[in-house]
């Protein structure tokens, strides 16, 4: 086992952030150095905020998304259409989606997909909620906005059979050939998804 080379309030520090997604140890030494070299630029307002979003953040009861409300902003927002809702596999989607300004409807966050390696089945995820918020009059339509991995498509299959109860149409994002892509770089999944989904010229 490698020695401590610092205090344990620094290794602490190093430990939690090697848990963060991307950071690995070496990465999370760095950070640390980096937060405690600028302490009264970075650390303490860092801390700071940390301390008040532990206590302001809150999980939205509608869609499932995070913010310092509930309903969160986009749930509040009276100009959105309540057509349609996107589902989204996490918040992260949810916000890709809003920073392209491709959706003006409703969200609904399902905090992850369909695992059976994971464990993870329907009951873990937030679908009660997606069917009863799909039976309301008002929605047209349900897009399945999920990763095109296994679980994601596991995901959206099982999704598109629950919904069918709720009558309403069931859409999925297109998948193929992303803009500036070339095909010999492309796998051969996303080749015969572009194909099967190919649109008039």
């Amino acid at each position: 086992m490698p020695r401590a080379v610092a205090g344990p309030e620094i290794e602490r520090l190093i430990q939690l952030l090697a848990r963060l997604p991307g950071l690995g140890p070496r990465s999370a030494r760095r950070a640390a150095l980096h937060l405690i070299r600028k302490k009264d630029q970075l650390l303490m307002p860092l801390a700071a905020a940390f301390s008040e979003a532990s206590t302001s953040v809150k999980v939205c009861t509608s869609c499932g998304s995070v913010d310092t409300s509930d309903p969160c902003a986009i749930c509040s927002d009276q100009g959105r259409d309540n057509s349609v809702i996107v589902v989204v596999e996490d918040v992260a989607d949810l916000w890709a989606l809003e920073r392209a300004e491709a959706v003006g409807g409703r969200y609904h966050v399902l905090g992850g997909t369909l695992s059976a390696l994971d464990g993870r089945g329907p009951d873990d995820l937030n679908i009660a909620k997606l069917v009863e918020r799909a039976s309301d009059e008002r929605v047209t339509e349900v897009i399945l906005a999920l990763n095109a991995t296994v679980e994601g498509q596991t995901t959206a299959h099982y999704l598109t059979d629950v919904l069918a109860r709720a009558g309403v149409k069931v859409t999925r994002l297109a998948h193929g050939v992303p803009v500036g892509g070339e095909l010999d770089y492309l796998d051969e999944g996303t080749l015969s998804a572009a194909i099967r989904q190919r649109t008039p010229f």
